[in-house]
């Protein structure tokens, strides 16, 4: 049992995690007509209950899990699997459909609207089982409510809500006015400007895969990888002083890991040009302040003539703008992730005398 537990301790590094996420999302839309059997899907979920089961015998693990703030995020783990392979699934279904000539299976029953009985009878069921699910974990568990506020007493570790524990992720690689203010702002935006963005009638009131590949694999992307995955690392991988811990191991207050994070202008002018850091700050990032300004401003025209010149032709210039710049804000945070775990990088940009770091 040792052993087992050593694997999934390590699986827990936010290094090999991150990367069997994006493992797992590769093969789920590559191998997209195997997952979408029901012997896949609920074996999955089979597997996870398993895992929970199984962890539930070790102290640490359940000392976790069963916290009353953790208990809901265990549960949106099993609806976040179902629903990924569900949808998933309903999109495979429609999309052979759809090459037999059929069309999807929502315009067939587009003339039905179940009312009565079927509709008041599935909402009165919904209605007793969510009423009995809340009386039973009220009685089960209690209300987690701790002493009151102490400036002298901080918990370790000091954890926001579950909702926000993705931005409280996005404050170890982000500077606060980033991971706090712009990066959040750009999420509300840029689902705002969906829409706009993509005026493809395709897939609107019908599951489908196979007419949406590139905007269904994006938003799995930046939801299930990155959203959901921050979430899961914030609440059960993050331990006292915000360390990562695996699943199975005792959250040592004394645990103290040896890093030592660089800027971009110390790794080139420390370390590759064997230089002092020079006094003006316009010099010494000069190279990070170049690296940002061609990530944002020429890495958008050079993938329209190149990896995204379709897009850009369907799209036009101004829709595509828009969408690359957001699509470039979104993966600027898996790489300042990875640069961080591989290279302990920690501003591409730190400009300590305006407070402004990237």
């Amino acid at each position: 049992m040792g052993f087992v537990k050593g694997i999934f301790n390590a699986a827990a590094d936010p290094r090999l995690f991150f990367l069997l996420a994006v493992i797992s999302l590769a093969i789920l839309v590559w191998k997209r007509e195997q997952v979408a059997s029901n012997s896949f899907g609920y074996g999955v979920l089979g597997c996870l209950a398993i895992f929970f089961a199984f962890g539930s015998f070790d102290a640490n693990f359940r000392l976790i899990v069963t916290k009353p703030d953790n208990v809901p995020i265990v549960g949106l783990i099993f609806m976040l699997v179902f629903f990924v392979w569900y949808s998933l699934r309903e999109g495979v279904l429609n999309d052979r459909r759809i090459v037999k000539g059929e069309g999807p299976i929502e315009k067939a029953e587009s003339d039905r609207v179940w009312v009565w009985p079927d509709l008041v009878y599935i909402e009165l069921i919904a209605l007793i089982v969510c009423s009995v699910v809340l009386i039973v974990w009220s009685i089960v568990l209690k209300a987690p409510l701790e002493q009151p506020a102490n400036p002298a007493n901080t918990p370790n570790p000091s954890k926001a809500p579950w909702y926000f524990l993705g931005l409280q992720e996005m404050l170890v690689y982000f500077d606060p006015w980033l991971a706090g203010v712009v990066l959040p702002t750009l999420i509300v935006v840029g689902l705002i400007c969906i829409p706009y963005i993509d005026t493809n009638p395709k897939g609107n009131g019908y599951y489908t895969f196979t007419e949406r590949k590139a905007e269904i694999t994006i938003f799995l992307f930046g939801f299930a990888v990155l959203w959901a995955s921050l979430i899961v690392l914030g609440t059960f991988l993050r331990g006292p002083n915000w360390n990562f811990f695996g699943p199975f191991e005792f959250w040592d207050v004394h645990k103290l890991e040896a890093l030592t994070n660089v800027n971009l202008s110390e790794y080139i002018w420390v370390r590759a040009l064997g230089r002092g850091l020079p006094q003006a700050w316009y010099v010494r990032e000069l190279f990070g302040i170049l690296l940002v300004l061609f990530y944002v401003g020429a890495l958008p025209a050079l993938l329209g003539k190149s990896l995204f010149k379709g897009y850009y032709e369907k799209m036009g210039a101004a829709r595509y703008y828009v969408g690359v710049f957001l699509f470039l804000m979104m993966m600027s945070l898996p790489i300042k992730m990875l640069c961080r775990w591989l290279f302990n990088l920690k501003y591409v940009v730190a400009i300590g005398e305006f407070f402004f770091n990237i």
